[in-house]
Order: C-alpha cells, then structure tokens, then sequence
C-alpha cells in the first residue's frame, strides 16, 4: 500500500498559542486522522504545528528540510519520523510536490507565498497539458492578496481551494481519492 502524503506549507514564526499555532495543529490531526502523513519543512513554527497534530493522531510526518541553507537551524523538530534533506529551497519545495497526492498552505510569509506559487504554477501547467492538477488549499488568511489581479484570471484562481474551517479541510481531502 502506498503512504498517501500531503504537504504542508506554513510560517517558521508561528508561536504556541497563537489561533496560526491552533490551526497548523489542527489541520495536522485532520490530515492524519484522515489516513495522509504529512510532509512539511520541519522546522519550527507552523511546520511543527502540523507535525505535533499529525504525530498525536497517529501520523506519519516527513520533514523536507535544507540544512545547507538554513544552517543556523539544529535539525528537524521532534515529531518528524523522518527527515528528507534538499539540497536548496527550489529543491526542497520540488520534493514536497514530488512526494504529496495534495499541498496545503497555512498562513506565512514570503517563503510561504513563494511555496503556493510554485504549487500553484505547477497545477497551471499540468492542466495546461491536459493532466490532472496538483490539488492546492490555501487557507482563507490568502484570500485578499490572491484575489484576480493583473493578469490572474478566475480560471487561474479556481485551481485554489480557500479553506476557511476544518469542514472545508475535510471537504478538499475528500476530492483527492
């Protein structure tokens, strides 16, 4: 049987206790209780979010790290089974795509705007190529600044699922089968 994986994308500053913190973890229990490992940079903040909630599910968590570029980083954190070092960003972010059946972005920063939109670009053009696109939830925090501008048209915004509750996590997942 094949291991169903799901990456997650997600801020490295996201603190314990913060409502970021409380749905990282979340989404975390939701994907593992619902049979997914979970991949994710495996470090801290979000991404430890996601993997101490998959891992208290049951969980498998994948950590795609990249010690080359994050030096001052000590390792994966303490719920990852097992980590996967890239060699650079764009690699490690390949890696994560690679491995998932879907990807799903938690709210972040740059590093995370950047991870949806290799994603989502990645979807682009396998529908362009008449293959079945990467499925990419963006939580609803994204929304505003994602919204058609410029040369996004609504069929490019319609390869995002916003996800504003678990209802809707659960709802995305089930359309992956």
């Amino acid at each position: 049987m094949a291991i169903k994986v799901v990456s997650v994308f997600g801020s490295s500053r996201t603190r314990p206790g913060t409502p970021e913190w409380e749905q990282a973890e979340s989404w975390g229990k939701t994907l593992a209780g619902l049979g997914y490992a979970v991949a994710s940079g495996g470090y801290g903040g979000s991404m430890e979010a996601v993997s101490r909630g998959a891992k208290a599910a049951g969980g498998l968590v994948l950590g795609v790290t990249a010690p080359d570029l994050f030096k001052s980083r000590s390792g994966a954190n303490s719920h990852v089974d097992l980590e996967l070092p890239a060699p650079t960003l764009t690699g490690r972010i390949e890696r994560m795509l690679e491995i998932s059946r879907a990807c799903l972005a938690l709210p972040g920063g740059l590093g995370t705007l950047t991870e949806i939109s290799v994603a989502w670009n990645l979807a682009y053009i396998q529908r362009l190529q008449g293959k079945r696109p990467l499925p990419v939830g963006v939580s609803a925090a994204w929304r505003p600044l994602l919204k058609p501008h410029l040369q996004i048209s609504s069929a490019e915004l319609d390869l995002l699922t916003f996800i504003d509750s678990l209802a809707d996590l659960r709802a995305f997942l089930d359309c992956l089968d």
